[in-house]
């Protein structure tokens, strides 16, 4: 399983990191929206290169996850009280969820700020890094 996210982006980043933390079996890999990798896995799954990225991507079994889906099933997939939380936050309306995932990613850079560059992984970190 593969996350896009954007690279330059605190909140962004800070979720990656989050993920991280919680992904105890490894299973997720990453890759910025911004960078080659990131890139080639958007037209493979004929999803659009927006100038300004607005969401997390999740690639799984085949299928992409974009906005409030895919940070659901992000939650959902890293287990335990985070499985719970992603079933509550499907109790909404996807159009619902996607509007205040949309008006949270307009926001991000003025709320949470932004990065001149990608942030770079550890060296520990770095094999899940594409």
């Amino acid at each position: 399983m593969v996350i896009l996210f954007d690279g330059v982006c605190n909140l962004c980043n800070g979720f990656v990191q989050f993920v991280i933390r919680h992904d105890a079996a490894g299973q997720f890999r990453f890759a910025a929206l911004q960078s080659a990798a990131g890139q080639e896995l958007l037209r493979a799954h004929r999803l659009p290169a927006p100038p300004e990225p607005d969401s997390v991507v999740l690639l799984a079994d085949g299928r992409a996850y974009t906005h409030s889906a895919a940070a659901l099933e992000i939650l959902a997939r890293l287990g335990g009280r985070w499985t719970a939380l992603a079933r509550a936050g499907r109790w909404f309306p996807r159009p619902l969820r996607d509007a205040v995932y949309r008006l949270i990613a307009r926001h991000r850079y003025r709320w949470f700020g932004r990065q001149e560059s990608c942030w770079l992984p550890t060296p520990a970190l770095q094999s899940r890094f594409l």
